[in-house]
């Protein structure tokens, strides 16, 4: 520790002497186009010496000696004048917005004694590394030391103020709390052998709808890092179904649709290993996880979709392709499977949406009671009904790709089969969303608006792969092409334009990928999936005690 003092007080007064020298080179600057020492413009008994910065000319009608020096918004000026005069040149100096400069205490000319102190600075610096260098050295030395000094330091003070969080006596005392219940027989027997057996251990009852029972994630390892989205909106009750892990699932796939490009993938994942040099810290290296596994898909999709940095691959897409006509017929490929994607992505809103409803339903059967119960559970079904007699009415109308046939059902009184059950569903789920809250049916359009949400899926990632295209025809057939057919020295230059267009284009376009896939992706959780069901609100559990990082109990 002393040495440390002594190292970071030498540095302190090294850097104060580097801003005293600083300051001297900015005194010294307005005059070092003026050839004169600066001892000469001082110490006159008959003349004053006057110098500043004017936004003007100007002309003195006092006799004077006078130099300027022109800048590129305003000139410097040095005037002598006599001691008599003086008041009448500043009078004339001000009409030319004069500015003073307070004329150095140096010996010798400007350039000279700013050379002096260039060098001076430049020493201390060297010093100032040296110092750094060893106090590094300390640091790299001691650094475990400290940190478990203050970490045990820590326990020992919480372990001295934990009577203050129990009830106490001069005789016994009285500790309660939450536990896990998978670990309420391991708390038992550790606190009956750290007393010698003289503790006694209840299990209180627990009402789960009214007591806060604090809140612990419980998913496998892969979800874990998905905790961190899930806090980042709120954290479960502990009644509610927990969604980290349906979270962990689709985000990724989401995601995976949205970029889906092998190179992009491979770059993005490039870049998480690298920043985990970087990153130290749990919610860092959670969010480092969850977009690794976003890599992943990316690359998966990618495959699937036969897409390498805007380039077609070797073989056909696998799914749809998302390939557009830009750049003429070579980069046509199959042609974009605009409707079919949007198909795609219209079923997994259903799917999604319907899921949601599906919880909701579970959510209520758990936390509600009596008739309210009931009424709940019926108005998420009354949701998932309407939502599917409009799908069922629109498939007996048209016939849709990727969608079933419903325009050949037999008629039922004079109306096809399929308009009928659409209006029974309709129907049936408007009167279970009406008895549970009247004002609730001034929602029902959103129904329509919230599965076409999920358009933005495919949308999004069209948008991805126009601008990865564009960017390929315009480095590629606009520059590097014909650079590569007239090998002079424009069609180097034109080379060089092309790969540097090439390279800023797809960085910007990863960067917009990433953004996009990660923000509409979380998106479609937090506003279309998690408010048909999900409410939040949980007090996050944090046990007594400290988490041991760097010492042993």
């Amino acid at each position: 520790e002393k040495e440390v003092e002594e190292l970071a007080g030498a540095r302190s007064k090294l850097d104060s002497k580097v801003k005293e020298y600083e300051q001297k080179i900015a005194e010294l600057t307005p005059f070092l186009e003026i050839p004169v020492d600066l001892a000469l413009l001082k110490g006159f008994r008959h003349f004053s010496v006057l110098a500043g910065y004017v936004n003007r000319n100007v002309s003195l009608t006092v006799p004077h000696e006078m130099q300027v020096v022109k800048g590129k918004d305003r000139s410097f000026v040095l005037a002598i004048v006599p001691e008599k005069n003086r008041a009448e040149a500043e009078r004339l100096l001000q009409d030319a917005q004069f500015q003073a400069v307070t004329i150095p205490e140096e010996n010798g000319t400007a350039p000279a004694r700013t050379a002096y102190y260039t060098e001076q600075i430049a020493a201390l610096k060297k010093d100032i590394d040296a110092i750094n260098i060893k106090l590094a050295a300390i640091k790299e030395s001691h650094t475990g030391l400290l940190v478990a000094c203050e970490e045990a330091f820590r326990a020992k003070i919480e372990q001295a103020e934990a009577p203050l969080r129990f009830a106490t006596t001069s005789k016994v005392f009285v500790a309660e709390g939450w536990v896990p219940a998978d670990r309420t027989k391991g708390v038992s027997e550790a606190l009956d052998k750290a007393t010698g057996g003289k503790v006694f251990v209840t299990e209180l009852p627990v009402d789960p709808v009214h007591d806060a029972v604090p809140v612990e994630y419980n998913n496998p390892s892969f979800a874990k890092p998905a905790q961190m989205l899930m806090d980042i909106y709120s954290r479960p009750m502990y009644t509610e179904v927990d969604p980290t892990l349906m979270l962990a699932i689709v985000f990724p796939i989401f995601f995976g649709l949205i970029l889906g490009d092998v190179g992009y993938g491979i770059l993005l994942l490039i870049m998480c290993f690298a920043l985990r040099r970087v990153l130290k810290g749990d919610d860092a290296r959670e969010f480092l996880v969850v977009l690794r596994n976003a890599s992943i898909s990316s690359i998966i999709f990618g495959i699937l979709f036969s897409e390498f940095l805007g380039f077609e691959l070797p073989w056909a897409p696998i799914i749809f392709s998302r390939h557009l006509n830009i750049g003429g017929t070579e980069a046509a490929g199959q042609g974009p499977a605009i409707a079919e994607l949007m198909v795609l992505a219209i079923w997994i809103g259903i799917l999604h949406i319907t899921l949601g409803r599906a919880l909701g339903m579970i959510n209520h059967a758990r936390q509600d009671h009596g008739a309210h119960r009931v009424k709940a559970v019926l108005a998420n079904l009354g949701w998932i009904t309407v939502m599917w007699g409009i799908l069922i009415g629109i498939w007996s109308m048209f016939a849709l790709p990727l969608m079933p046939d419903l325009s050949k059902l037999p008629v039922v009184a004079g109306l096809p089969a399929g308009l009928v059950v659409a209006a029974v569903l309709i129907v049936m789920g408007i009167l279970f969303i009406v008895r549970d809250a009247v004002l609730e049916i001034v929602e029902l359009p959103t129904i329509i608006s919230h599965v076409l949400s999920y358009a933005r899926l495919v949308a999004v990632g069209l948008s991805s792969v126009a601008i990865a295209m564009v960017v390929n025809y315009m480095s590629i057939g606009m520059f590097i092409g014909p650079g590569l057919k007239n090998l002079s020295i424009l069609g180097i230059v034109l080379i060089i334009v092309g790969v540097m267009v090439f390279l800023i284009g797809h960085a910007f376009n990863l960067a917009l990928g990433i953004l996009g896939g990660g923000l509409h992706s979380i998106r479609l959780h937090y506003v279309e999936f998690f408010t048909k069901f999900y409410k939040g609100g949980g007090r996050k559990y944090i046990p007594f005690g400290m988490k041991r990082r760097f010492t042993e109990d």
